[in-house]
């Protein structure tokens, strides 16, 4: 196979793995192609239903034919019993000649035994072929196993100026048609919405994707360090995922008890300097299996996020109007002094949006 044969390939077993994302957490979106003599016998894709990886999904399409083929596999196969029983094992019985792996698993559970029983059992092993895109893909997984939090997306459209809202708190729409469809189309990559208490208590928002046809909801967070928010559309909404709420210990025990007899589940977070403290929040989130987190507002949570550290991507839809200085801005107080200690992002992607410019900017150290 040529170096151009596998990149492609590879390639391929990446987008396989990116239709997973929004689906499958805790566990990762792998995507895994087999090819035998040039041709593409077996393809897979984590299936969120039969909880079958993507390696056996790929392996029962090629049934026989996989024997003596290369698999191409964008996270190191598993070792241990879990969902399904180890997918190294299940390389090794289909007498696969050669698998090609993307990036390795950080699991304890795994964490290079997969290669090992591969290569024990006289397979070639191949590491590293698109080992960033891989990484990239498989940012909320990694986060979640290397950093004990879900990886952070925070979205902000706002006017030219970077205003959210007028003074009087008017906000719908300042972004076009075009925007609004290609944000539920984020919202459906990450497992989680996550808003803050002032934006349920100005907007009432639904937080489900809409326009995109039958889709998995995400699940819909907010952290209320009183639990002090209307149930309106939260509770009203149908055809949207599950509710978490995030509190602090001064959430009345009643309003607790309340919101869960709702079906909400609530969870308890420290609060430091009077506010819900973002890095535990964020771990009690990673608790309850979430792994990629889009967070929609608002200017309180959005500098909270930020100052802490704790915001890996950021997403910007701005649109072509000013709203002036008495709006209400996209971020609140940060506190800074110097250029120096601000949050700094590296541009990515820009694309145009019917009238809105959509650009995306990540952390530059990550993990």
């Amino acid at each position: 196979m040529t170096d151009a044969a596998d990149a492609r390939f590879m390639d391929l077993a990446l987008a396989l793995g990116r239709r997973g994302l929004g689906r499958v957490a805790p566990w990762p979106s792998v995507g895994c192609v087999i090819v035998r003599a040039g041709r593409i016998v077996g393809r897979g894709t984590s299936d969120p239903v039969s909880l079958r990886h993507a390696e056996r999904v790929a392996l029962d399409q090629a049934g026989q034919a996989a024997g003596g083929a290369t698999v191409y596999v964008t996270l190191e196969p598993c070792a241990h019993h879990g969902r399904t029983p180890p997918c190294a094992d299940a390389l090794v019985a289909a007498g696969v000649a050669r698998v090609v792996v993307a990036t390795g698993d950080p699991n304890p559970l795994v964490a290079g035994q997969g290669l090992a029983r591969l290569r024990a059992a006289g397979i070639a092993v191949d590491l590293g072929l698109r080992a960033a895109e891989a990484r990239a893909d498989q940012a909320g997984f990694l986060s979640v196993q290397e950093r004990g939090r879900p990886f952070v997306t925070l979205k902000l459209a706002t006017s030219f100026d970077g205003r959210i809202a007028t003074a009087s708190g008017e906000s719908r729409w300042i972004t076009g048609p075009e925007a609004r469809r290609a944000v539920h189309a984020l919202r459906a990559r990450h497992d989680a919405v996550l808003v803050g208490a002032g934006t349920v208590r100005a907007d009432d928002p639904a937080l489900n994707v809409r326009g995109l046809g039958p889709v998995p909801q995400p699940r819909r967070v907010v952290l209320s360090r009183r639990l002090d928010i209307p149930e309106g559309r939260l509770v009203a909404t149908e055809n949207a995922g599950p509710l978490v709420l995030v509190h602090g210990a001064e959430a009345p025990d009643a309003t607790v008890a309340r919101w869960t007899g709702l079906g909400a589940t609530c969870l308890a977070c420290p609060v430091e300097a009077g506010e819900l403290a973002p890095g535990p929040a964020l771990a009690a989130l990673a608790g309850v299996g979430l792994t990629r987190v889009f967070c929609e507002g608002g200017g309180t949570l959005a500098a909270s996020l930020l100052a802490a550290g704790l915001v890996d991507e950021v997403v910007g839809v701005t649109a072509g109007l000013m709203i002036g200085a008495e709006g209400m801005p996209a971020i609140g107080a940060l506190g800074l002094s110097a250029l120096a200690e601000a949050p700094r992002f590296t541009l990515v992607e820009t694309r145009a949006l019917g009238g809105d410019v959509m650009h995306r900017w990540v952390r530059a150290q990550q993990f």
